[in-house]
């Protein structure tokens, strides 16, 4: 199963935007949505595209709903979905969830489907070929 990772938009360029998850800012892309995206708005993220706008009175639950994942709370993470009857295992948390507070900027790794503008605004690679 796949999990989306809801983040609040902070600018919009285009069809890329940055996007705050938990003290992480990432580069996502907003064109597949289907609605219309303005900065402060949250979205569901999936492998870099925001797959859905979380409607603002979805917000709160959503994001309480993933804080309870982020602390380990798996009770109370498995009874805020309905599935009681299940059972969740945490790995080791993301280095965004470290005892400090200062954000982490991710890499943005770009499209790396085609090539990529060099400098000079010639076409280049970017696997290195």
């Amino acid at each position: 199963m796949c999990l989306g990772i809801p983040g609040e938009i902070l600018e919009i360029d285009g069809h890329k935007a940055r996007a705050e998850f938990w003290n992480v800012e990432k580069t996502v892309r907003i064109d597949i949505v289907g609605e219309s995206v303005e900065e402060g708005d949250y979205i569901l993220n999936h492998a870099g595209f925001a797959i859905r706008k979380i409607p603002e009175e979805e917000v709160e639950e959503t994001m309480a709903i993933y804080e309870s994942f982020l602390e380990g709370d798996e009770d109370e993470a498995l009874e805020e979905i309905g599935a009681t009857d299940a059972t969740l295992t945490f790995g080791e948390r993301p280095a965004a969830m470290g005892s400090d507070s200062e954000t982490m900027v991710a890499p943005d790794p770009g499209d790396r489907r085609r090539g990529s503008q060099n400098a000079d605004g010639t076409e280049g690679s970017t696997d290195g070929q």
